[in-house]
């Protein structure tokens, strides 16, 4: 790498000048491109994935001085089994007419960066206008012109998720051999900087979650309680929130075992899960069988009829079914209920209260509740006090 140092350096000096303008996606809209998994969190750091490719583009530049190159990475929330049928956006840029390419996307099965990334393996060109594989489309849109062109793969672990390209050579016909080495180096830059980010992602996602249910916990809670306290207030919406707990649970543990309990504390984790994700709420173990969900923009009807549709759900499941990686053999409980309280921001809070004093009063006259729906018969669902008599079909219909 000395020698490429060295070349780096006489090439600025003979004239050669670093590109002023390197352009990034914004980390909002970064943000897709790193729903992405990954196991064996080892990483834990907090980084600037822009910052990092944008330097990452630069230092290549550096070393192999071009005229221009791009970042480009396919979307892992459109991501189809066909990679054919994926396609490439261009993340970060430099280079003349760079800062219009950032944010267009490329079918992945087209041009020489379509070939790299379905082959992983790297390609090189003299002369792009006349390569079989040359995608003139961008050329065409940006009115720019593409001579001599290198593409390496860039890799999440050992999946091929992008390009790193670099265009037009300086003082030189093509990229050579040595170019291209060290180009893979730079492409392995790029993929160290995404996994770190991955891997500090999912180091805080795993410090936010319980281990047995997967649902966040409660110190959790608190967090994502006062953020949606504070986001409702500023978007004028209401927030529902509901404390459910399983009746006579004990039941479960002292006729099954401790296995069996833990076996339906992560399947009904799984259940509150899934029926958050479907009403854009937020689902956490408060502790034991006690779970706390966040509805924002439910006024009361509508958190009514989620919780009725959602104390029917639990009713009307079979757990323990099969072999669980808790409980090894199948048990088949069913009737297992559930009892839940509803607290709602604009019925219950006063406007001036702070955030602390909200969110412990959400939490304390759902909970309150919670207790009214168990003394008054359990397997139902109370409002601040007040019991909720069950509809047909799993709705509600307010005793007040």
């Amino acid at each position: 790498m000395g020698d490429a140092m060295v070349r780096a350096s006489m090439a600025e000096d003979e004239g050669f000048r670093t590109p002023d303008a390197f352009h990034s996606l914004e980390p909002v809209q970064l943000e897709r491109f790193l729903e992405r998994r990954r196991a064996n969190p080892s990483f834990p750091l907090e980084l600037s994935l822009a910052e990092n490719l944008v330097e990452v583009l630069r230092r290549a530049n550096s070393f192999v001085p071009s005229a221009a190159g791009s970042i480009l990475l396919d979307d892992p929330s459109d991501k189809k089994d066909d990679r054919r049928q994926n396609t490439l956006t261009f993340i970060a840029a430099f280079g003349e007419k760079s800062s219009c390419l950032v944010g267009q996307a490329i079918p992945a099965d087209q041009g020489i960066a379509g070939r790299v990334y379905m082959t992983g393996e790297t390609y090189s060109t003299p002369y792009a206008p006349s390569d079989r594989f040359f995608y003139r489309a961008m050329d065409e849109q940006t009115r720019y012109q593409t001579q001599s062109l290198v593409a390496i793969p860039i890799r999440i672990e050992h999946e091929v998720c992008g390009v790193l390209e670099l265009i037009n050579r300086c003082d030189a016909p093509g990229y050579s051999q040595e170019d291209r080495n060290l180009l893979e180096i730079f492409a392995g830059y790029i993929s160290i900087s995404i996994q770190n980010v991955l891997d500090g992602r999912q180091a805080q996602e795993i410090a936010k979650r319980d281990n047995l249910t997967g649902l966040y916990n409660d110190r959790y809670l608190h967090i994502a309680l006062s953020d949606t306290i504070r986001r409702c207030r500023a978007e004028d919406l209401d927030l529902s929130l509901l404390f459910l707990d399983l009746d006579y649970f004990k039941h479960v543990n002292d006729t099954h075992g401790h296995l069996a309990g833990s076996q339906v504390l992560r399947e009904v984790g799984h259940l509150l899960r899934r029926k958050m994700s479907r009403l854009g709420g937020i689902s956490a173990r408060y502790g034991g069988d006690e779970f706390v969900l966040l509805l924002p923009g439910y006024e009361l009807e509508g958190a009514i009829d989620a919780a009725e549709d959602l104390r029917a759900e639990v009713v009307g499941s079979t757990f323990c079914a099969g072999p669980g990686d808790i409980q090894p053999e199948p048990l088949y409980l069913k009737g297992i209920t559930c009892s839940i309280g509803i607290a709602t921001l604009r019925l219950h809070l006063e406007p001036h209260l702070s955030l602390e004093a909200s969110k412990s009063t959400l939490l304390r006259l759902a909970d309150a509740a919670m207790y009214v729906a168990k003394e008054t018969g359990r397997n139902k669902t109370a409002l601040a006090g007040q019991p909720v008599r069950r509809r047909p079909g799993g709705g509600a219909e307010s005793s007040r």
